[in-house]
């Protein structure tokens, strides 16, 4: 089953270390921003070849408004993850929370 995660719960799950953030997004939205240490796995490619992006259990999946990740997370319950999480809002939630975006080069820098 899918979970909902606020962007304050799901910050506080990441920086645990515990889970992994799969950012759905398609290339360009990417560019703009994205969650710390997010993977990127556009949804076009993802459901092309799930097993090929998704790893482990312990799943928080981003979009920009929260649609996009849901059917992503509903693929990963669909493939047998147990603890996958939709982030509520998307990173549109997660900056209006205050919390901080970084744009790919940032994170190479960082």
């Amino acid at each position: 089953m899918v979970q909902p995660i606020t962007p304050q719960a799901a910050a506080q799950l990441i920086q645990s270390g515990e889970v992994i953030v799969v950012d759905v997004r398609e290339f360009h939205e990417w560019a703009t921003g994205h969650i710390p240490d997010a993977q990127h796995a556009p949804l076009s490619r993802l459901r092309q070849n799930p097993k090929s992006y998704l790893q482990r259990d312990k799943l928080i999946f981003a979009c920009a408004a929260g649609s996009r990740s849901k059917l992503a997370a509903q693929l990963a319950t669909a493939l047998g993850f147990k603890e996958v999480y939709n982030l509520t809002g998307g990173t549109q939630a997660w900056r209006a929370a205050g919390l901080n975006l970084v744009a790919p080069q940032q994170q190479a820098a960082g």
